[in-house]
């Protein structure tokens, strides 16, 4: 996980050289054709967890997804993902058993004309948390992963799936 984490922030380094950057120092992907996203896989009792998007939030609204968002900060990984739990959820550090990241891939989406680095990671839990949802999603729900396909996810979730939980 350490060699992922060291790509990763040299690849945020890069883009944060190119890219315009809001005042609070997070890279602004809002223009760029490319932009990297961890996307984030809580899993429990041999469930996941899975986030339908709101109409607030830019890209894929009304999609199932999990929690995800940009890599727009030059620090470890992991940090963002814990992060992103408290944020979009309100879940835990303490409540996390186990975090993996996994090996990213690229995702060109043409009907938005964007490339997508996703950063696929595996959350485990100790116990079911209380879900407390922010602004950017409506209902979740937890799934047996092999129902997948039954849902309207934001595209690539699948293959983001099948890598996050190998």
């Amino acid at each position: 996980m350490e060699k992922i984490n060291e790509d990763i922030i040299k690849l945020v380094k890069k883009f944060a050289d190119k890219l315009p950057i809001f005042s609070d120092g997070r890279i602004d992907y809002s223009n760029a054709k490319t932009a990297i996203v961890v996307t984030v896989f809580i899993k429990f009792n041999k469930k996941i967890l899975l986030l339908k998007r709101s109409d607030k939030v830019s890209t894929y609204r009304g999609k199932w997804n999990t929690v995800a968002g940009y890599i727009d900060e030059i620090k470890p990984v992991e940090e963002k993902i814990y992060e992103e739990l408290k944020e979009e959820l309100g879940i835990e550090r303490e409540n996390i058993k186990n975090l993996k990241l996994k090996q990213p891939f690229s995702f060109k989406d043409n009907k938005i004309n964007r490339t997508w680095i996703i950063n696929p990671a595996l959350v485990e839990l100790n116990k079911k948390p209380e879900i407390k949802l922010d602004w950017e999603h409506v209902e979740y729900k937890w799934i047996n992963p092999r129902d997948i396909d039954s849902y309207d996810t934001v595209p690539n979730l699948k293959v983001s799936l099948k890598k996050g939980l190998m």
